[in-house]
């Protein structure tokens, strides 16, 4: 009889990579056009005034300006872009 038993190989050892979801951008802050606010599954974050919903229920940026967040339900939050003009953006002090 054998004094060990057979080795055999391990059924762990896997992971995959993160999916890199959630918010991108946080509120008030100033977008341009086309930028991702939200990688989501699903539609916890609804898209707004200023905001578009892509395939993949990513929300993104259709205007320049500024992102706010706001209460749509009690589960569910509505994203909106305000738009800001280039007077608006020429007159804020640029941070170096």
């Amino acid at each position: 009889m054998a004094h060990k038993k057979a080795g055999s190989s391990s059924k762990n050892g896997r992971d995959s990579v993160g999916q890199r979801l959630g918010v991108k951008v946080g509120d008030g802050q100033l977008v341009s056009a086309g930028s991702i606010i939200v990688r989501q599954r699903g539609m916890t974050f609804l898209a707004g005034e200023g905001t578009g919903l892509g395939r993949d229920y990513t929300v993104f940026a259709t205007v320049t300006g500024r992102v706010k967040f706001e209460h749509q339900s009690r589960d569910k939050k509505r994203i909106r872009v305000a738009a800001e003009t280039a007077d608006a953006e020429a007159a804020t002090p640029a941070v170096a």
